[in-house]
């Protein structure tokens, strides 16, 4: 069935300048014969606990597959049972890579944002093996097991601050691309530190969406949340009061400001962002309101639009105020979540669309995993805010905090 490992003539062609690893290396031939003893001793094993059991089972030959391995590419045969109950460990059924060092150098390429092709050409480059655009999707696909296991892990008990926002990617269905949002969800623990919560899919929001993905928050552990940052995203406030009706709503104050500017002429923008900031930057609610009506007065008549939203928009707008400015900085706008979805571009910008939203997920969720890397500390000034928040949400945080 094998020929045996030479260890004098791989020592005469190491001397003679072959390769120790890699395409046609040395020691492919030795792994060959480890990894079939091996499965040799699992399928004896096998048989002797059928017999046992009373099960009549025997061999019944092999199965030959290519491997690929980090020591070069061989023939494996596999032992087969008459009954066809052997489930080989060492090397899988469909099993085709043998080494975890290649499937992680993969996933590492991969979650850099490198294309298929790209990853083929380095891992020959690297291992002199050639790997098809199929096997590495396949490999990256083993993913997709770990990410349904992200989106379902438990979650803290409260968070004191959570930030939403969306980013727009195109996903085949039915075949044609159409526009779906992902929406992160960023949350900070009580220990001050961020963690991603959840990615949500849908090609349209509103308070069913929401709600789904409150309750799904709840159920996976989230049991309040101090204060929620969000985009306007429609129909949210109205599905957060169903799940945790203590949560106080702040909308982005900086989306507000860049979609207020997009009404105004480039030649008055310059002023109106001046007089804006007198607002959005006042010490109190009250001034803040002064400078709204100031606002009001100098630009109503030319972009009534503009002021129109404001008002509209005020009592989420203006909820900020009444913190101090540790807390402010930190819930006035959900430019936080940016780093974030810099990852998600730099990984994505070389994609037009994705065939599936399991492809997109799952390089999503190594981008999230990337970015957690620099995710070690707390927040500026955590043990102050969180002083002020337990001041400010008397009472809401006893219990985690055991006080």
């Amino acid at each position: 069935m094998n020929e045996v490992f030479n260890f004098n003539e791989a020592v005469k062609e190491l001397l003679a300048g072959k390769k120790i690893s890699g395409k046609d290396g040395i020691l492919a031939p030795l792994v060959k014969q480890l990894v079939e003893a091996a499965l040799e001793a699992e399928v004896e094993s096998h048989i002797a606990d059928e017999v046992l059991k009373g099960n009549p089972n025997r061999r019944n030959g092999y199965n030959n597959k290519r491997m690929k391995s980090s020591d070069g590419e061989f023939e494996l045969s596999t032992p087969r049972d008459r009954e066809a109950t052997f489930e080989p460990q060492i090397v899988k059924k469909h099993q085709t890579t043998l080494s975890d060092e290649i499937e992680e150098k993969i996933l590492s390429m991969y979650g850099l944002g490198m294309s298929y092709s790209d990853i083929t050409k380095h891992i020959e480059d690297i291992y002199r093996i050639s790997l098809s655009t199929a096997t590495i999707s396949s490999i990256t696909d083993k993913i997709i097991s770990r990410v349904k296991e992200w989106q379902q892990r438990p979650l803290e008990t409260i968070y004191p601050f959570v930030w939403l926002d969306a980013i727009h990617y195109k996903i085949k269905e039915d075949g044609k691309y159409v526009s779906k949002a992902v929406y992160t969800i960023l949350g900070v623990r009580l220990d001050g530190k961020k963690e991603v919560m959840g990615l949500y899919l849908s090609e349209s929001e509103g308070a069913n969406f929401w709600l789904q993905v409150l309750t799904d928050l709840n159920n996976r552990g989230v049991e309040d949340i101090l204060i929620a940052s969000i985009d306007g995203l429609k129909g949210f406030p109205e599905a957060i009061n169903a799940i945790f009706p203590n949560t106080e709503v702040q909308l982005c104050v900086v989306h507000q400001i860049r979609n207020s500017i997009r009404y105004v002429a480039s030649k008055n923008q310059k002023e109106f962002l001046k007089d804006l900031k007198q607002v959005y930057g006042a010490i109190s609610k009250e001034a803040a309101e002064m400078e709204l009506d100031r606002l009001e007065e100098k630009w109503g008549s030319k972009y009534p639009i503009v002021i129109q939203s404001w008002r509209n928009k005020w009592s989420n707008l203006s909820n900020y105020f009444k913190y101090p400015a540790d807390i402010r900085r930190i819930m006035y706008t959900t430019n936080i979540i940016e780093s974030v979805h810099r990852q998600f571009r730099k990984l994505t910008k070389t994609k037009g669309g994705f065939p599936n939203e399991n492809s997109l997920l799952k390089l999503l969720y190594l981008g999230i995993q990337n970015a957690q890397i620099k995710w070690t500390m707390p927040m500026h000034n955590w043990s102050l805010t969180l002083s002020q928040l337990a001041i400010f949400f008397e009472g809401r945080m006893d219990k985690a905090l055991n006080l």
